[in-house]
């Protein structure tokens, strides 16, 4: 229906949702003061005298009773709802001394537009865009226990500002405009003209975000969603989770009517702001929308390709922003449907209109970090930043060795049950046990790795706490891979040990795909043909093609390869 609407009947139904929204509280209300209002008719009775004799006495003191738990109960779901903090996205604050230029262009953009100006603007590492409305008194004191000093704060520490307006000899608080969230991969891979087009729409939003019914609907939806949460939340003793087990029903039941009018409303909002923004850089917007998926699909790529691997190290790549830039340009050589698309990158890019981009990205990077694989809040001994020169030697090649070493431990356990010695670490030795004969050979194997991983897995340290503005309590928020199986994980390690004997005993070099992660390098040049012969030795017990790939390269299986 959205999609059909004008801007000015978005407007106009959006509104309209609104005030249903706003009737279902209305009517909460009333339901709430009815038994006083009828204990009160029962009060005036007796005092007229008009209730004298037949049980009214019992009557009128059952419906006093009735009022005052009811008014209690209101009371009480009510301050949950007022207290509760709405979800909040976990983002990098930009304030405007580190991005004058950035505040300008999105300012320039509402004055066209005709809409207020976002209250802030924050970076999320995430390929989209947003409003956010930061004003909860919730957020707002947060804000003052934990707010950092600095131009590119990590969470949610600036948005919630309010602003105190004299009046009457006090002050009253006024909500300020939404917080304008922008994926950060857009600032690095988008040109100034495309980010301002796709921007449009979304600082459009501001304008019906500012019509007080709107903002009215939208406070109490939130504020019903983040009751039911507080209800939900884990670690509650048993009368807290009674007392709030019945206030979350309640706003569930709330939230339930409110659910279709507010959805309704959000189209209207959507479709009024799509049309308010047709005036502005329509025809680059048109272009800049290829890049919007063309973006993500290689920051998802970089994520789980290059990303994890470091991760799983205790390594964070300090430039992620950066490197998406690589695994589009690279992405674009190798895809012909992307053709074209790298002589944008002769115009100036949208991180320019940042001060300091390296330590925006530096920002974004941790925080991904965080979501994306549970890390860390802050950089430690053991979960140090990296560099993109260091990664073939500080990832790649750590990571073969460690798991080279780790298939080696497991081989050494197999053969101590059946009373054998440890033998040197050979990729001949690998080779052999997954050609003897017998059954699942390859299976013990993997049981056994997975075993390990799994081990060390629940030694590691736990994740940092969740910091009280954020609107979730597990770590990580957005896994990027489910867990591995023991055979993916049997095929992981055996390629890890054929790298290491290629470095070791032919001279290859590991290596960084911005598309595809960890690489091995023989001569200079990727080989991509490594993962069909270690398949059929460990689904078929043949050695026959990864030793015909061996000799093709020079590499000598019988050598000992150095472990970590």
């Amino acid at each position: 229906m959205g999609g059909e609407m004008g801007g000015e009947a978005g407007a106009q139904h959006a509104r309209s949702r609104a005030l249903a929204v706003l009737r279902i509280r209305s009517r909460a209300l009333a339901v709430a003061l009815l038994p006083t209002a009828v204990a009160v008719v029962l009060i005036v009775a007796a005092a007229q005298g008009r209730t004298e004799g037949g049980g009214w006495s019992t009557v009128r003191w059952a419906v006093i009773a009735v009022a005052v738990l009811v008014l209690l109960l209101a009371a009480a779901v009510s301050a949950v709802i007022a207290r509760a903090r709405p979800a909040l996205s976990p983002t990098v604050d930009v304030a405007e001394s580190a991005a004058p230029d950035l505040y300008r262009l999105v300012r320039d953009l509402a004055e066209r537009l005709g809409v207020p100006a976002p209250s802030a603007i924050a970076l999320t590492p995430d390929c989209d865009s947003w409003l956010e409305d930061r004003t909860h008194r919730a957020h707002a004191a947060a804000v003052r226990r934990s707010t950092p000093a600095g131009p590119v704060r990590s969470g949610t520490e600036a948005g919630a500002e309010v602003r105190a307006v004299a009046g009457g000899g006090r002050g009253r608080r006024v909500p300020a405009a939404p917080v304008l969230v922008i994926g950060s991969p857009f600032m690095w891979w988008m040109r100034v003209g495309e980010l301002r087009a796709i921007l449009a729409p979304v600082v459009a939003g501001t304008g019906p975000s500012a019509h007080p019914d709107i903002a009215a609907a939208r406070r109490f939806v939130r504020g019903l969603d983040a009751a039911v949460g507080v209800a939900t939340k884990p670690g509650l003793g048993p009368v807290r989770r009674l007392a709030l087990g019945c206030t979350g029903s309640i706003a569930r039941l709330l939230l339930r009517g409110c659910r279709v009018h507010a959805g309704e409303m959000e189209r209207g909002v959507a479709a009024a702001a799509s049309e308010r923004a047709q005036a502005v850089d329509y025809g680059v917007r048109i272009v800049a929308q290829e890049q919007v998926g063309l973006a993500y699909a290689g920051w998802d790529r970089l994520l789980t390709r290059v990303a994890l691997p470091a991760w799983r190290m205790g390594r964070w790549p300090s430039r992620l922003d950066a490197g998406v830039v690589s695994a589009l340009t690279e992405l674009s050589r190798r895809d012909r449907l992307a053709e074209g698309f790298t002589s944008r990158l002769g115009e100036r890019p949208a991180c320019d209109l940042l001060e300091e981009p390296g330590i925006a990205d530096e920002a974004t990077s941790l925080l991904a970090a965080r979501l994306f694989h549970g890390g860390p809040a802050e950089p430690g001994p053991d979960w140090a930043p990296l560099d993109w020169a260091a990664y073939p030697e500080e990832v790649v090649d750590r990571k073969w060795r460690m798991e080279a070493a780790r298939l080696h431990r497991v081989l050494d356990g197999l053969g101590e049950r059946r009373g054998a010695r440890p033998a040197a670490p050979t990729l001949a030795r690998v080779i052999d046990h997954l050609t003897a004969s017998g059954d699942d050979v390859a299976d013990r194997l993997a049981a056994g790795i997975a075993a390990e991983v799994a081990g060390e897995e629940a030694a590691s340290a736990p994740p940092a706490p969740i910091p009280e503005t954020w609107c979730f309590d597990t770590m990580p928020l957005f896994p990027l891979q489910p867990p591995r199986t023991g055979r993916e994980l049997l095929a992981d390690h055996v390629t890890a040990m054929v790298c290491c004997a290629a470095v070791d005993t032919a001279g290859a070099t590991p290596g960084l795909d911005w598309l595809d992660g960890p690489s091995l390098l023989v001569d200079e040049v990727r080989r991509s043909d490594l993962a069909t012969p270690v398949l059929t030795l460990i689904e078929d017990g043949d050695a026959d093609a990864l030793r015909d790939w061996l000799t093709s390269i020079g590499i000598r299986p019988e050598k000992p390869v150095r472990l970590v």
